[in-house]
């Protein structure tokens, strides 16, 4: 079990865990990630320097933590009314957020200090409950819909590979071929 899993929710844990979090975000957006220290994190979130290595075990592990927390969509995926435009809106706005700079450093991040593996399995759980939502509205309005796993596998998994590994000439109409192949196929 992971450092990550022992943690109880609430109660000063979550407090740590909150303000530890912040502190990255705000040193990384005023000092950089090459200048971040497990130091200056702690004096940021107003703990020692032990916690942090006590609770994340270091540096990586941490900047990974917070990675997976970003990661987290925070609204359900909107509703166009319809199982092509609700997926297409979705795909397209996925490709937006992950392939922008933050996005994938937010990714690279999240995987780099992630031995176990805990944290891809988390953002894949992430992109297979939003998928879920769509396919459930689109389910309930009657239309035909594919199975989870064949939407992540269509259209997540070949989003995710041209963001990490050939991300040039990759746009919306990319989402929307991925889309369309998945529906119309």
């Amino acid at each position: 079990m992971s450092r990550r899993q022992m943690v109880r929710p609430g109660g000063r844990s979550a407090r740590v865990q909150a303000a530890v979090h912040t502190a990255v975000r705000e040193l990384l957006a005023e000092a950089g990630r090459d200048a971040l220290t497990v130091p200056m994190v702690a004096q940021r979130a107003g703990v020692t320097p032990s916690t942090v290595y006590r609770r994340w075990g270091d540096l990586q592990e941490l900047l990974s933590d917070v990675a997976v927390e970003r990661l987290r969509p925070d609204t359900a995926p909107q509703d166009h009314g319809d199982l092509r435009g609700d997926l297409t809106a979705w795909a397209e706005q996925f490709l937006d957020e992950m392939s922008s700079p933050s996005g994938r450093a937010y990714v690279r991040d999240a995987l780099l200090g992630d031995p176990d593996g805990d944290n891809a399995g988390r953002c894949s759980a992430y992109a297979a409950e939003q998928i879920d939502t769509v396919l459930a509205r689109a389910r309930e309005r009657g239309e035909p819909v594919p199975g989870v796993e064949t939407a992540m596998d269509r259209v997540v998994a070949p989003l995710m590979y041209r963001i990490l590994f050939r991300p040039a000439e990759l746009d919306a109409a990319y989402a929307r071929r991925l889309v369309a192949g998945l529906l119309d196929g």
